[in-house]
């Protein structure tokens, strides 16, 4: 079972899916694009204490995380 996880200023939502399931894996990738494109940045674990930003779904990864742009400063 694979997850996405969102964080936005409510802290997390979860969203766990199976990527052998087709319509469950749909909609990962649907979710997937629909935060990009709204500015989120997508992450993965690159190795112990990395992450690594990806910009295409990848239906192999367990665990994808999404950070909200960060606006000011």
């Amino acid at each position: 079972m694979a997850i996405q996880i969102v964080m936005d200023r409510s802290g997390d939502s979860r969203h766990h899916f199976n990527a052998d399931d087709a319509q469950d894996l749909a909609r990962a990738e649907q979710r997937f694009y629909e935060l990009t494109n709204a500015g989120f940045a997508a992450s993965v674990r690159s190795g112990p204490g990395q992450v690594s930003q990806i910009r295409s779904f990848d239906p192999t990864v367990k665990e994808t995380v999404f950070f909200p742009r960060l606006v000011g400063g």
